[in-house]
């Protein structure tokens, strides 16, 4: 059982502070998405902080778990939080993300739902997402398509002031 699970026993539903890595894997000229079985949303390869854990194991644990692929070099998009994060569950839990998005550009291996968590794997061209994005998700691919659009290979830089 892992971490957040055991702190719902404790707390309930109540609204948690939850920090994660997601993964937005480029493959065939698009962006990998899922279908999520809690929401039937579409989202990035991602999940929750266990204890230990870097920000980028976690990004590397979950790509592989949710879609069979590995991580190759990982490039730090940005780190998302705030109101736009939070989120309530279909089953009411609620969280407050603080997330750390990942670029690949190179994932390994033969894509597949893990059935658990995704229930489908798609690519996706950068102008044809979908309408229905996992909410915690959508400001992180929005950050990502304005990367894109300003040919930057690297995440958003700071304001100097």
């Amino acid at each position: 059982m892992g971490y957040i699970m055991e702190l719902r026993k404790l707390v309930g539903s109540r609204p948690l502070i939850m920090a994660g890595a997601c993964v937005i894997a480029e493959k065939d000229g698009g962006i990998l998405l899922q279908k999520r079985t809690d929401n039937g949303c579409w989202g990035l390869p991602g999940g929750s902080l266990e204890p230990g854990e870097s920000m980028e194991q976690v990004a590397r644990r979950e790509l592989m778990e949710e879609t069979g692929l590995e991580a190759g070099e990982l490039e730090l998009l940005g780190v998302f939080s705030g109101e736009e994060l939070y989120y309530r569950y279909p089953h009411w839990d609620e969280v407050y993300n603080v997330i750390a998005a990942y670029r690949c550009a190179d994932p390994r291996g033969e894509a597949a739902a893990d059935g658990e968590e995704s229930s489908e794997l798609r690519v996706f061209r950068p102008d044809e997402l979908p309408e229905d994005v996992n909410p915690a998700d959508r400001p992180v691919l929005a950050a990502y398509l304005k990367t894109k659009s300003a040919g930057q290979t690297h995440g958003p830089k700071e304001p100097r002031t």
